[in-house]
């Protein structure tokens, strides 16, 4: 540390006393790099004092008397008229004090970031924490209870199920045609609503009576069924659920079994106005493919024009061969008139 450069050297006489029992002395104070040298009048040094442990005892006030940080015994006293020295020595304590550490700030910086990093992880990583929790523990009955009241709260717009007694038995042969692996085949049609087919948790899916009334196969609506199956694989459907309704219906489902009407209610809406994410073609085949139903029905029901659906109907499993039909003519005619007509 260089002193102050517009001085080569600076001195002022002082009265300096090694100890409260010691006589003060006249000195010479002079500034150097890093150091305040005292010498007696033959200019012999008496003592070496740091410049960045300096302490003034009497801020503000005349003469002013400074001494080594920690031990106030040992004081220099620079009279009135040394106006140079002692403005030097304070802008030198001044600076020396900016560049100290500031235990202080540095605490609060630390507790400021402490709040901000809780704040992230509240905000960033606990909600999908809880949700992720609230999936892997939630068996699979509740996932089944949580189901119907979705199922229920959608009827306001869907309706009741469909449920003519030729139409029920059939539509129980095409669910055992297509069997989830998971014990949730639970299959029901709905009248208005619904376009395609929706997964709820517990594994029941709802179809739009159109997929069975407006075809004249059934492979369309098994086709609408297994990209149901295969979403609820990569999308799980009480994840879904947790993810739309937040981090509160997430607590509430661990704590008390149920995400809560209103979570259910704004989500049953979201389902019938929202469309579904996306299922990778690569996916929807290895399901074609496992349950033996061919894609190329089910991709031109999509897109008739067959552009958007080209990798389904090119990479058809069953494009050469017949599968074994999902229905037989006479069991697809009762599935059509579920609805009544």
């Amino acid at each position: 540390m260089t002193a102050l450069r517009e001085y080569d050297r600076l001195e002022a006489p002082g009265l300096w006393r090694a100890s409260p029992d010691a006589q003060r002395t006249d000195v010479i104070v002079s500034i150097g790099d890093a150091t305040l040298t005292i010498s007696d009048m033959r200019d012999r040094p008496l003592a070496h004092w740091s410049i960045p442990a300096l302490s003034r005892a009497n801020p503000g006030q005349r003469p002013a008397i400074y001494h080594p940080d920690g031990d106030p015994g040992e004081t220099l006293e620079l009279g009135t008229d040394e106006d140079d020295m002692i403005a030097a020595l304070e802008r030198l304590r001044s600076a020396v004090a900016r560049r100290r550490p500031r235990p202080g700030r540095l605490r609060l910086l630390m507790m400021l970031g402490s709040i901000l990093v809780v704040a992230a992880l509240a905000a960033f990583w606990l909600p999908g924490a809880v949700r992720e929790h609230a999936v892997s523990v939630v068996p699979g009955v509740k996932r089944a209870e949580i189901g119907r009241a979705l199922e229920q709260e959608m009827q306001a717009v869907t309706g009741p199920p469909c449920h003519a007694p030729g139409g029920i038995g059939a539509l129980a042969k095409l669910s055992a045609r297509l069997p989830s692996g998971t014990g949730g085949d639970r299959l029901v049609v709905v009248r208005s609503g619904v376009t395609g087919a929706i997964g709820l948790p517990g594994g029941t899916i709802l179809l739009g009576r159109a997929l069975i009334e407006d075809h004249e196969e059934p492979d369309v609506v098994a086709g609408y069924i297994i990209a149901a199956r295969m979403r609820m694989r990569a999308h799980d459907p009480l994840g879904r659920l947790l993810s739309h309704a937040g981090l509160v219906a997430a607590f509430r489902l661990l704590t008390t079994g149920h995400p809560g009407e209103e979570a259910l209610r704004a989500y049953a809406q979201a389902l019938l106005t929202s469309p579904p994410p996306p299922v990778s073609d690569e996916l929807l085949l290895d399901g074609f493919r496992n349950w033996r139903v061919r894609a190329t029905p089910y991709a031109y029901a999509r897109d008739v024009s067959g552009e958007t659906v080209l990798p389904l109907i090119e990479a058809d499993p069953f494009r050469d061969e017949a599968p074994e039909p999902v229905l037989s003519d006479g069991d697809w005619l009762r599935l059509q008139g579920i609805c009544g007509g």
